[in-house]
């Protein structure tokens, strides 16, 4: 296998991880993570990253790139649709300091980067040209 294949290889292999990891901590309760979040959404998601891997498989560099830049577009929507989500959820409390309060409790968790480091690393791998003295 090549190196940039391989690079991509991990890439998605940490994006399937990342959906498990925690996201969200309301009220330092519980943690969230993709399939508590939205579980199609999340079944998209991996379903790419299955995509890729068996585009790496089967050394098809463009399905590579193509899935690694929708995998970067939907952890992207992801992230976006979450801030909202954390940024609006209280908006029906009266009281503009109270709501900021509330919404203050619901912590990003560090499976956000394991997250976006995915679909980075997938697609540094496909852009990534083998050199021409490896085998």
């Amino acid at each position: 296998m090549r190196l940039p294949s391989f690079i991509s290889f991990i890439g998605f292999v940490l994006l399937m991880a990342g959906t498990w990891c925690p996201l969200l901590r309301p009220f330092h309760l519980f943690n969230m993570d993709v399939y508590d979040l939205n579980r199609p959404y999340g079944m998209v998601i991996l379903l790419i990253s299955v995509i890729g891997i068996l585009g790496v498989i089967l050394n098809r560099i463009k399905l590579v790139r193509l899935t690694a830049w929708i995998s970067l577009i939907l952890v992207l929507l992801l992230f976006v649709a979450a801030y909202m989500k954390v940024h609006t959820s209280f908006s029906f409390i009266p009281f503009k300091s109270f709501a900021g309060f509330l919404a203050s409790q619901i912590k990003f968790k560090w499976g956000w980067y394991l997250l976006f480091a995915g679909p980075v690393v997938s697609l540094a791998g496909s852009i990534l040209k083998p050199s021409k003295y490896s085998r």
